[in-house]
């Protein structure tokens, strides 16, 4: 996964979703045409990893920061759909996949191929999300702060030309 720590929205599931359906056609490629498990498994984390990826962004569309909401209000059904239809075409290719793996390296294979994907899936919601998910609030929460801090002033400056006026008269 290339290093996308400048981003301030992380993931995206358009992007996501095309990483994984990449990374499903190579694996499909590799198994029918015999090659090695190590080649397999390479394709398959880069799947697992947008499918991760996919999730991730499921799970920011649910809980915007309350500034995104007011300001990009109308691309929130937008972002919906898209991450609606990557769920499914995803579902779809895990079918696949799991009958695929199953067939291939039978069921203690997938199985132990399901252990590692959950082990490999905590350590990534360990640092690379919660990573980001620090930033953006970062990044949020100095944005309302700027934002109350112009209205205050705004205020302030009212309510100083109403007084001046006030005591001018």
């Amino acid at each position: 996964m290339a290093d996308r720590s400048w981003e301030l929205s992380m993931i995206d599931p358009l992007s996501a979703i095309a990483a994984a359906t990449a990374a499903f056609n190579a694996v499909q490629k590799l198994v029918a045409s015999g090659q090695g498990i190590e080649s397999t498994m390479d394709q398959l984390g880069k799947w697992y990893g947008a499918i991760s990826d996919l999730s991730q962004a499921e799970k920011e569309a649910e809980n915007p920061p309350l500034f995104k909401k007011i300001v990009m209000g109308a691309s929130v059904e937008q972002e919906a759909m898209q991450i609606y239809g990557a769920r499914k075409k995803a579902a779809a290719q895990e079918k696949q996949l799991r009958e695929l793996l199953m067939y291939t390296y039978g069921i203690d294979g997938y199985k132990e191929l399901v252990d590692l994907r959950r082990k490999i899936k905590d350590q990534r919601e360990k640092t690379i999300y919660a990573q980001a998910r620090r930033r953006k609030a970062f990044f949020w929460g100095t944005l309302q702060s700027i934002v109350i801090l112009a209205m205050a002033g705004t205020t302030y400056k009212i309510f100083n030309l109403i007084y001046n006026a006030g005591a001018q008269a």
